[in-house]
């Protein structure tokens, strides 16, 4: 009788991410400790991670120490636990790969590099991850895809997006080569780190999430209607795409950014019954340290300093670090002092300032839009016309008359020196 196999998702660990700066190895080490208490309190089977595990492509040796003590011990709390992670695009691929070797004996399967054989074929065998029971017994298969880079990918011939038609090919061949092991009652789940279709994103994932410059959004029809469940990762909301239960983003563990604030950070629970899965649930992950923005809406500064002021100080000592903070100004020129203002309003609070995030009033200025300059204008213009132009695209109003005499002063000094 087939037994009921527990399976968590999540992705977009990142671990090792600099928060404005700001060291993150307490909030991981809280995430990763919460984790391996849910593998066993939810009496985990096989844990799927998609993808983006480490920030960059050459994490600090701290931060790769931290993921495989956390593997060793998720191994250790339970021996028949199946891991299987991929690598996403953040990732180096034969990095994330290269203990492999050690873990060969074990449940942990790492795929980062689609290998081919020597005739140029991909090797699939390595793509497709049995899931086995606590006899040894492949009940249920894994297509465990990494993230696509050119070149990793089938070639369509005459496609109008080689990318896309290629990322739908390669999983196509990677479920056809499956069938060859799959026994009656065995379901197919999947894994994949892209952009897909219809995913919905933030400002922010506009300019860190578009990786070709948006050609690279896989249609949901590149996964086969038998697949059960497609485990994504790279984006950071969790969510499920074109109305499907079973193809989801589980999002990422912690906020990366400011524009992930009203984010729920969580992981995918679902069962492999039989043939098919059980509806997916989500589980929250608790927050070790807080974002916090103020004002909600950008504000003139001395509002923003009085809401500043009211913040708690400083009171017994803890060892859990201060919230990230958010400073929201709005501006009609520039406040050269404003960085100053606010540091020394917040000395003694409680907060950790992450970001100044400042937009300035349209104003009542007569001046046009500036124009986009041809290079062979270029010489035409005087260094305060090329001043003034900046000015206005950045504060949407003209330059003061008294700072465009300081500048013009400058230019003057500039060009005495140089004669």
């Amino acid at each position: 009788m087939f037994r009921v196999m527990k399976v968590l998702h999540t992705a977009d660990w990142h671990i090792g991410q600099l928060f404005h700066e700001y060291d993150r190895t307490y909030e991981h080490q809280q995430f990763l400790d919460w984790l391996l208490q849910t593998l066993i309190n939810e009496k985990i089977d096989v844990l799927l991670i998609s993808g983006d595990v480490f920030d960059v492509s050459n994490p600090a040796a701290s931060a790769v120490r931290m993921l495989y003590t956390f593997l060793a011990n998720a191994a250790r709390n339970n021996p028949a636990l199946q891991i299987i992670m991929t690598a996403g695009n953040h990732d180096s691929a034969a990095r994330l790969e290269s203990p492999k070797p050690l873990l060969e004996s074990s449940n942990i399967h790492i795929i980062g590099v689609v290998e081919r054989d020597a005739f140029g074929n991909i090797d699939y065998d390595k793509l497709t991850i049995p899931i086995k029971d606590t006899t040894g017994n492949p009940v249920a298969w894994c297509l465990a895809v990494p993230f696509l880079r050119m070149g990793d990918y089938p070639e369509v011939a005459s496609s109008d997006n080689p990318y896309t038609a290629g990322v739908a090919a390669m999983y196509e061949q990677v479920y056809q080569h499956v069938l060859q092991y799959r026994k009656a009652g065995q379901p197919i789940i999947a894994m994949g780190h892209m952009h897909t279709q219809q995913a919905e994103i933030t400002e922010l994932d506009k300019t860190e999430r578009l990786i070709m410059g948006g050609v690279e959004c896989v249609s949901t029809d590149a996964f086969h209607e038998d697949i059960k469940y497609v485990a994504l990762g790279h984006i950071h909301k969790s969510q499920r795409i074109g109305g499907k239960e079973h193809i989801r983003y589980s999002g990422s563990p912690l906020p990366m950014s400011f524009s992930e604030f009203n984010y729920r950070h969580q992981v995918i629970l679902f069962n492999l019954e039989g043939e098919g899965i059980s509806a997916p649930t989500t589980l929250e992950v608790p927050v070790s340290v807080g974002l916090q923005r103020i004002p909600s809406v950008h504000s003139n500064l001395s509002e923003v300093l009085m809401a500043l002021e009211k913040l708690p100080a400083n009171g017994a000592e803890t060892d859990i670090p201060a919230p990230y903070l958010e400073v929201r100004v709005l501006l009609e020129g520039p406040e050269p002092a404003l960085r100053h203002k606010i540091e020394s309003t917040l000395q003694g609070k409680h907060i950790r300032l992450a970001k100044i995030d400042v937009k300035y009033t349209n104003g009542h200025s007569s001046v046009d839009a500036p124009e986009t300059i041809a290079g062979s204008n270029l010489q035409e213009l005087q260094p305060q016309d090329i001043f003034a132009k900046a000015y206005q695209v950045k504060y949407n109003n003209p330059v003061p008359a008294e700072l465009l005499q300081l500048f013009h002063e400058v230019a003057q000094e500039v060009n005495h020196t140089d004669n």
